[in-house]
């Protein structure tokens, strides 16, 4: 399986894109409409999900840093491993690595923290074979916001923008 950013293109792939669907209270409401029930009244500005004045959660973006470390592994297959993954995976904005460490950086969409470092957490074990990564298991994660990223930024601490882009030693 195989995650894309939302409107690109397909690569002509059978496998499916991981989606995220909510069906919560909306869910039950909305089946029993069509069960001799009448829809409930809706504002002209609400959307068929929106609950009791609640607003579903649109996705955000989550500044993603995954740290990896295990035994001691070639350069070349490590920087191989992590260009095949940045090449299945074109959310991916850097990666960095040595002989027994890597860490990549990226942008995830998720409804919320907990979706996005889930999504993270998985990503280095599911896509070990596919790109053959080293068998390293996770040390490290941070997820933050956009607006904590940014913040960060400007003030002159937390994690360096992802420049260059690509797949680069320590």
């Amino acid at each position: 399986m195989r995650r894309v950013r939302p409107g690109a293109a397909s690569r002509g792939s059978a496998e499916r894109a991981l989606t995220s669907v909510a069906a919560g209270a909306t869910y039950a409401e909305d089946a029993g409409e069509g069960q001799g029930r009448e829809p409930a009244a809706r504002q002209p500005d609400e959307s068929p999900g929106d609950t009791g004045g609640e607003r579903a959660e649109a996705p955000r973006l989550w500044h993603v840093t995954l740290s990896v470390s295990g035994a001691r592994t070639p350069l070349q297959e490590v920087r191989r491993g992590l260009e095949q993954l940045a090449h299945d995976h074109p959310f991916l904005l850097t990666s960095r690595y040595a002989h027994d460490h890597a860490e990549i950086r990226y942008w995830e969409e998720a409804r919320d923290l907990h979706d996005a470092a889930a999504v993270a957490l998985r990503l280095w074990g599911e896509h070990r074979q596919t790109a053959r990564l080293p068998p390293w298991e996770i040390v490290g994660l941070e997820v933050i916001d956009r607006d904590t990223y940014h913040q960060r930024i400007a003030e002159g601490y937390g994690p360096l923008p992802a420049t260059p882009v690509g797949v680069h030693p320590f």
